[in-house]
């Protein structure tokens, strides 16, 4: 035992240049592969190679612990699907032997024998107790191997292999390389449509929502996992006794999001930041009608940016109220998420809640209206902190809102707060993003609630509009910042288009003037 642990603190340590410098190398190789096309291949590919060398050396440590322990060891994955069975010597399988080893359903293995291929290997795993075998076999549900070369994939998993996760050191600073790599996944799947959060607006909501310890965090639209792992982050210093952080790891944390990519990249992420049981379901989290959820599938703590613009199937709109369905996403994970929040019952405290919405959601009527009426009604939205320009910039320029809501009893009054843009800034951008220093104002103002040149009260009363019968008319919470500019960027429609009016009819009235003078 003494030899194998100065072994491991001999193992060559990479230094954060090295890794990056290895990183790049891989994705250099790869761009030979006429089966790969930009980045949204390149990096997934990268992603689960990653993977399964970093299970593999996780694994040697456990077994190295068991031993010690004097318990029994299984690994998740048995011999020959191991990284050090098929990808560790640089002289081993390589071309058509390793492609058809990782791709086909049946192959020849390592050993020389003939059976399940690896991807369809690791597919199969089955946990009778919801371990990392069940993790595994999810994560690669969605996965495939885009390479065509078998020769150039021998050349990454050479580099790889160089890459040691025993290293407590060496994690924390692929960590760090991780998330610029997470970053650039995001700048490439900009394209595609997906938004994804701001490192720092992350951190913000985190901080002012504030988990606790012992309680349910779930984020049903998780993306790559950055709500998740800002949480561990957050809830680790909490932590004072084993038994504590073995429920952070395995009875706090919750995540749902149904595409393979983001799904994978959430699992690496996680798993490279110390959560070792990530609990990530790989489904859509609107896919259960809403009246079937009751208090065991509720959480005391939900923060998330859930998609905004985009349309879901009629199938799944069955699962809302008639009288609210929507093809806005971000209204129906609104409703979601009003109907998971944990009530104040049995000793539980009130569930709380930190979002990201479209400005849409402030000022819309009809459905939208009906949703907010039961959002202010039945929970306290007690802050609403309107973002400035660009804070998702490059992927949408709609103006964006924080939501935070609890389940304490209906809304009284409604704080508002604007983040300014930094000072002589109009916009952020892609290389000039929010940082999280720029929140420092608004957290400090958080405790106190003054009213100030950036923030304003409102009652809740004076929000509601009815008809001569009583009838709902608008739920209108795009309330203007009273100490500020006009801001067109976030007036509703109906009032931009009766400005834009008025000013026509006053250019019309003036042209006629000078043509009577002329």
């Amino acid at each position: 035992m003494a030899r194998t642990r100065t072994a491991k603190t001999q193992t060559p340590q990479s230094t954060a240049q090295q890794l990056a410098s290895l990183v790049k190398s891989c994705r250099d190789i790869m761009r030979k592969d006429k089966g790969l096309n930009g980045d949204l291949d390149r990096l997934p590919m990268l992603t689960w190679i990653m993977f399964l060398k970093f299970l593999d050396d996780m694994e040697r440590v456990r077994e190295e612990e068991a031993k010690l322990a004097g318990k029994k060891f299984r690994p998740a994955v048995e011999p020959p699907y191991r990284w050090r069975d098929w990808a560790s010597d640089p002289q081993g399988f390589t071309g058509d032997a390793l492609t058809a080893f990782i791709n086909h359903d049946e192959a020849v293995r390592p050993d020389g024998k003939r059976a399940a291929g690896l991807f369809a290997y690791l597919r199969g795993l089955e946990s009778a107790n919801g371990d990392r075998r069940d993790v595994i076999a999810t994560v690669f549900q969605g996965v495939t191997n885009r390479m065509a070369s078998g020769y150039l994939l021998r050349e990454i998993l050479n580099k790889v292999n160089e890459i040691h996760f025993t290293s407590k050191d060496e994690i924390y600073t692929l960590g760090l390389l991780y998330e610029s790599m997470l970053k650039e996944m995001r700048d490439a799947a900009g394209d595609s449509g997906e938004f994804y959060t701001p490192r720092a607006l992350v951190k913000f909501i985190v901080t002012v929502v504030d988990p606790r310890l012992g309680e349910t965090v779930l984020d049903p639209a998780a993306g790559t996992g950055g709500f998740l792992v800002q949480s561990f982050e957050h809830l680790k210093p909490q932590c004072k006794k084993t038994e504590q952080f073995e429920h952070l790891q395995r009875e706090t944390l919750y995540g749902i999001e149904p595409k393979s990519l983001p799904y994978l990249l959430c699992q690496m992420n996680l798993l490279l930041h110390g959560l070792e049981y990530p609990q990530v379901a790989s489904h859509n989290a609107l896919d259960k009608p809403l009246r079937e959820m009751g208090d065991k599938d509720r959480v005391d703590v939900i923060m998330t940016n859930p998609p905004f613009g985009g349309e879901e199937e009629r199938g799944i709109l069955g699962n809302f109220p008639e009288d609210k369905q929507t093809a806005e996403t971000a209204l129906l994970f609104l409703q979601l998420i009003m109907r998971k929040l944990r009530r104040p019952l049995g000793g539980y405290k009130p569930g709380r809640c930190g979002m990201v919405v479209p400005n849409g959601v402030l000022f819309g009527d009809g459905v939208c209206a009906r949703i907010k009426d039961e959002l202010l009604k039945e929970f306290n939205l007690h802050t609403i902190v309107r973002l400035p320009n660009g804070v998702f910039a490059p992927y949408t320029s709609i103006p964006t809102n924080l939501l935070f809501f609890d389940r304490s009893g209906p809304t009284k009054e409604i704080w508002y707060y604007e983040q300014p843009l930094p000072e002589g800034r109009k916009n952020y951008t892609k290389t000039q993003p929010v940082q999280f220093e720029e929140f420092a104002p608004c957290l400090e103002w958080w405790k106190k609630r003054e009213a100030d040149e950036r923030a304003w009260k409102v009652q809740a009363s004076d929000v509601f509009k009815y008809d001569e019968s009583g009838n709902l008319v608008s739920v209108n919470l795009d309330i203007k910042n009273p100490s500020a500019k006009q801001d067109f960027e976030h007036l509703p429609p109906e009032q931009l288009a009766d400005d834009i009016l008025k000013k026509e009819q006053r250019i019309a009235e003036l042209m006629a003037e000078i043509k009577q003078l002329l």
